[in-house]
This record gives C-alpha cells, sequence and structure tokens, in this order.
C-alpha cells in the first residue's frame, strides 16, 4: 500500500463488492480491503466501513462493527462512518430499512444512492449530493470528477 498514511482515509469493505474500491477512487483515501488497517505500521486510522445495502451487505457490516467493538481490530482506529452503497436502483424494501436503522442505532450512517457509472467500470460525469457530503466528512478536496 504505497502512498499510505496515518492521517489519510482508509476504506475498509465489508465484503467483496461492497464499493470501497469506486469510494476511493472517487473521493480519494486507501482502499484497504477486507481487513483492518494497522496504524502502528503507517496505515490509516481514519477509516470509513463500506457495504451495500443488499441483506447479505448489512450482515457483513453488521458482523464488522461487532468485531470492531469486541477489540477484534487494531488499537487507534477511528470509525468516521458506514457508508452503504445501494445494490440496486429503486426504493429499499422495509425489512433493509429496519436493518439500516439498527446499524445506525450504532454508528453514524452515510448512503450512496445507485450510480449507473460505476456498475459498467465508469466514473460519473458529476458527483451525486451524497457523494458530496461524503467527501466533506472524509476530507476530500472536493475537485475529483469523472475524467
Amino acid at each position: 500500500m504505497r502512498g499510505t498514511s496515518r492521517d489519510g482515509i482508509g476504506w475498509v469493505k465489508a465484503h467483496g463488492g461492497a464499493g470501497a474500491t469506486s469510494l476511493a477512487e472517487a473521493l480519494g483515501g486507501v482502499d484497504v480491503g477486507a481487513r483492518w488497517p494497522e496504524p502502528a505500521r503507517g496505515e490509516p486510522r481514519r477509516i470509513v466501513l463500506v457495504g451495500r445495502t443488499s441483506a447479505r451487505g448489512l450482515r457483513a457490516v453488521s458482523r464488522a462493527l461487532g468485531a470492531l467493538e469486541d477489540g477484534k481490530a487494531p488499537r487507534g482506529l477511528e470509525l468516521l462512518a458506514v457508508v452503504l452503497v445501494a445494490d440496486a436502483p429503486g426504493r429499499l424494501p422495509l425489512g433493509l430499512l429496519r436493518r439500516i436503522r439498527v446499524v445506525r442505532s450504532v454508528a453514524p450512517v452515510r448512503r450512496v444512492p445507485w450510480i449507473p457509472a460505476w456498475r459498467v467500470g465508469g466514473q460519473p460525469t458529476y458527483l451525486p449530493r451524497q457523494l458530496s457530503a461524503l467527501a466533506d466528512l472524509v476530507g476530500a478536496d472536493g475537485e475529483r470528477t469523472a475524467s
């Protein structure tokens, strides 16, 4: 992980396909994969946990939050937020909204809407307002746009 910094943002995916890579590319920071970064080794201490809004994704987010709470992560990590990336266009079923409320009861949650360009490996032509707000949270420069 070249270019990492303890003061940067680490995007931690709760499961495969969560969207951490897309978020790191759009907003900066380091995609650390499906593991906790180790600040003692110079990796980011400020983290964002990323998962999809599917039932599988929300279960994975809950497990990761449990591990963080149980001390199964390196010391010194600061969870800025849980970012839930839409797993499909449209509204979420009530059952998934309930699960999100449970996650929200233990950590700040930011939601990212469905971004069609990401599905085909592209970049959006503009950042949805939810990504702009997330950029403010993680201290991104706000000047990243699609090429």
